[in-house]
């Protein structure tokens, strides 16, 4: 199933998956107000599926995104301080609603991801790409910052690489980004879509309740510092998911020695296009 956008395709898999492709070819889908405010409601739709394991972050043509949309910045240049306020409240919400999603993501890179790009990068739970990608933090370039970007930025490569590329503009590519800690692997570019689809049939193993309880579970333990009250909720957390129907279900699969139930729900497959 297709939900359609101006900017962006929302496909929904039967398997239980959801591919959101940023889908302006023409601007190397550059960003600009339309976008975002559709990537707003494109997460909004998945959030609120029940159905849905997980979401695949992807982009049509030769580039993931080139950051935003140089028409859209010269108009920006000319609005008054309120207007780039409300601008960029409406960037932030698409980076912190990706960031909050209930499921896991996966980004898939090819090709440039400038600016703003590596936000929806970092935001998302994981990520991986080709080895020729070409990775930006470029504001600085233009006299600009990467401030809305800047928390999921620093998640991801840690503050000190932050420094470097943000102060820089220097660009890397795919395999100082593995480096780095920004994509989880890398793959030679003619080879990217079937290590996607190993990536998704991977993720269709896992239990879906699981999934979204781990992310849950690594978002409050956040940097792992010990507390009391942290103790107090893995315990919960634990105990909760060993009693859910899924919990259970699982266990009992394992010792009888049989694919859970969810695993036998994602052979659907796909219907040929």
């Amino acid at each position: 199933m297709m939900t359609d956008f101006n900017t962006l395709e929302l496909h929904t898999d039967p398997r239980g998956f959801a591919t959101l492709w940023l889908s302006r070819e023409e601007k190397n889908n550059a960003f600009n107000a339309e976008m975002i405010r559709e990537l707003i409601l494109a997460l909004d739709k998945v959030q609120s599926n029940a159905a849905l394991r997980f979401l695949v972050l992807r982009a049509r043509g030769r580039h993931f995104s080139a950051g935003a949309d140089l028409a859209w910045m010269q108009q920006s240049a000319q609005l008054d301080y309120a207007t780039n306020l409300d601008d960029a409240r409406e960037l932030a919400e698409l980076m912190y609603n990706l960031a909050k999603l209930k499921i896991p993501t996966l980004a898939v890179v090819q090709g440039a991801a400038y600016g703003g790009a590596l936000g929806l990068i970092g935001a998302c739970d994981m990520a991986i790409g080709a080895d020729d990608a070409q990775f930006c933090l470029s504001e600085v370039r233009i006299g600009l910052a990467p401030a809305v970007i800047s928390p999921f930025v620093v998640q991801a490569i840690g503050e000190r690489a932050a420094r470097r590329y943000a102060l820089t503009a220097e660009r890397f590519s795919g395999l100082r980004a593995r480096e780095l800690g920004l994509l989880s692997e890398t793959y030679p570019a003619s080879e990217l879509d079937q290590h996607v689809a190993a990536w998704i049939d991977n993720l269709l193993l896992n239990s879906p309740q699981a999934m979204r309880a781990s992310k849950e579970l690594l978002r409050e333990i956040g940097s792992g510092e010990l507390s009391p009250a942290r103790r107090r909720y893995c315990e919960n957390a634990i105990a909760r998911i060993r009693v859910s129907a899924e919990g259970q279900e699982g266990l009992r699969a394992f010792l009888q020695k049989r694919p859970p139930s969810w695993q036998a729900e994602s052979t659907v497959k796909e219907p040929r296009r």
